[in-house]
C-alpha cells in the first residue's frame, strides 16, 4: 500500500470512528433524555449516567431530591444545585435554584450570593426577581425586595395582587408602596382597585393622586373601577374631585364644569354616552333597546330613545345617572320628554332619589303614556342634611293591571339640575 493510500485509509478510519462517537453521543444523549422525562429522583440519577456533563440534570435532580424528601439531609440536594451551577456557571436559572436550597438550609449568606448571582444575569427576569422577593422579605431585606418587586410588576406579570399583598405584608408604609410602583398607568390601576377592595380609601387615595400627578397616559375608562368603588363606601366627595380632575383631563370627553350651572352631565346627549362615573348609564335589558335619535331633537341635534317591544311588563330603570349635590340645597329639576305609542297604565317618567337611601328622598315627574309632543316637566326641592349623591333615571314601573306588556318609545333631552339661588 502506497503512502497515499495508506494516508486516505487512516483519514476514513478516523471518519467512522467520529461517526461512532458522535451517534454513541447522540444516543446516550437521546437515552438521558429519555430518563430525565420521567421525572423521578432515580431515573434523573440513570439520565446524568449517560450523560454526565448536563447542568439541567442535577438541577432537576435536586429538586427532585428535596421535594420527594428522597435524601437525608437537604445538603444532599444542595450539593445538586452546585453541580449545576459549576456546569452552567451563566444559567441565572440554576443560580435562582441555588438561592433557594441555600435559604432552605439556611445558609442565609450563601442565597443571597446565589440570588444576586443570578439577578446579575438576568437582572429583568419577574421569576427570579419573585424569588428572590420573598427571601429577601424573609431575610429582613425589605429596600431590596420592593426593588425586585418592581421589576416583578413591570414585567407584565398577570399576578399583580400577589405581589402587592407580599408587598403590603412587608411593609405598612404606603409611600414606600407607591415608590415601588413602575411608572405604568395599569399597575397603578391594579393597585388602586387593590386597595379600594380592601377597604382602604384613603391609601387608594393616595394611589390615584400619584397617577395624576405622574400624568402617566390612561383611558378614561379605567377610572370606572375606582369611581364605582367611591360610590360603593359613600365617598361623595372624593367622587366628585375625581371627577372634576377628569374633566380637567379628558375635556373633550366630559362637558365643562365650571361654565354652567348644570350638574347633569351631558344633559342633551350632545356626546357620547361614556357609561360610567358621573355620565350617563345605560344598563342593557330584555324588553328595551336605547340609542340615540339624531332626528328630532328637543335641544341641539341629538336625543336619547328607548324602544319597548311589547313583551314584558318592565320595571325600568336602566337610564340613569349619579350626580353629587350638596347638603340642604335647593335644587330645580327639568328634563324634556316625548312619547309615541306608550302603552298600558304605566309609562316612562323621570325620578330623582338619594342613591344612598331612596327612603330621604324620592321624586318623579308625571306618568306619559300615548303619543305626545315635546313636554318639559320640572320640579323643585331641597337635599336633606347628609344628602350628598343623587340618582336621576329614566323610569317605567312595572304595571298592576292585566294588560301590562308595555311598548312604544320614549325620547328624553335637556335634563337638568340646577341649584337654586
Amino acid at each position: 500500500m502506497s503512502g497515499s493510500q495508506s494516508f486516505t485509509f487512516a483519514i476514513r478510519i478516523c471518519l467512522a470512528l467520529g461517526l461512532l462517537f458522535c451517534v454513541y453521543l447522540a444516543g446516550s444523549r437521546g437515552i438521558a433524555d429519555w430518563y430525565f422525562r420521567q421525572e423521578s429522583p432515580t431515573l434523573v440519577q440513570a439520565a446524568i449516567l449517560w450523560d454526565r456533563d448536563n447542568p439541567q440534570y442535577y438541577d432537576a435532580l435536586g429538586t427532585l431530591t428535596h421535594f420527594y424528601g428522597s435524601t437525608k439531609s437537604i445538603d444532599a440536594s444542595v450539593a445538586f444545585y452546585e453541580s449545576a451551577t459549576r456546569l452552567g456557571r451563566y444559567d441565572a436559572h440554576f443560580w435562582s435554584d441555588l438561592g433557594a436550597a441555600y435559604d432552605w438550609a439556611g445558609r442565609t449568606n450563601d442565597a443571597l450570593s446565589a440570588f444576586k448571582r443570578a439577578l446579575r444575569f438576568f437582572p429583568n427576569s419577574p421569576e427570579i426577581n419573585w424569588r428572590f422577593a420573598n427571601f429577601a422579605l424573609r431575610a429582613h431585606k425589605t429596600p431590596e425586595a420592593l426593588r425586585a418587586l418592581q421589576v416583578v410588576l413591570a414585567g407584565n406579570s398577570p399576578a399583580h395582587r400577589d405581589v402587592f399583598r407580599l408587598a403590603v405584608s412587608a411593609t405598612r408604609d404606603d409611600h414606600a408602596i407607591l415608590d415601588m410602583l413602575p411608572p405604568q398607568a395599569s399597575v397603578f390601576f391594579d393597585y388602586l382597585n387593590f386597595e379600594m377592595d380592601a377597604g382602604n380609601v384613603t391609601a387608594a387615595e393616595q394611589v390615584w393622586l400619584r397617577l395624576l400627578q405622574m400624568k402617566l397616559p390612561f383611558d378614561l375608562r379605567q377610572t370606572f373601577p375606582y369611581l364605582d368603588a367611591l360610590i360603593q363606601h359613600r365617598e361623595p366627595g372624593r367622587l366628585a374631585a375625581a371627577w372634576f380632575a377628569l374633566a380637567d383631563r379628558f375635556p373633550a370627553r366630559i362637558g365643562p364644569l365650571v361654565n354652567g350651572s348644570n350638574l347633569v352631565e351631558n344633559g342633551s346627549f350632545e356626546r357620547d354616552i361614556l357609561d360610567g362615573g358621573l355620565d350617563w348609564r345605560v344598563v342593557p335589558v330584555d324588553g328595551a333597546v336605547v340609542s340615540i335619535d339624531f332626528e328630532d331633537a328637543f335641544d341641539g341635534s341629538r336625543a336619547l330613545c328607548v324602544e319597548f317591544n311589547g313583551k314584558r311588563n318592565l320595571d325600568y330603570g336602566h337610564v340613569f345617572q349619579y350626580v353629587a349635590v350638596q347638603p340642604n340645597t335647593q335644587y330645580r329639576f327639568s328634563g324634556a320628554i316625548r312619547v309615541k305609542g306608550i302603552t298600558t297604565d304605566s309609562g316612562p317618567r323621570f325620578q330623582l332619589f338619594d342613591a344612598f337611601d331612596m327612603g330621604k328622598l324620592f321624586l318623579s315627574t308625571e306618568n306619559t303614556m300615548g303619543t305626545s309632543g315635546w313636554s318639559s316637566q320640572q320640579f323643585e326641592f331641597k337635599t336633606k342634611a347628609d344628602t350628598r349623591l343623587l340618582v336621576v333615571r329614566v323610569a317605567r314601573p312595572a304595571s298592576e293591571k292585566l294588560d301590562n306588556q308595555v311598548s312604544g318609545t320614549v325620547w328624553i333631552d335637556r335634563v337638568s339640575l340646577t341649584p337654586e339661588d
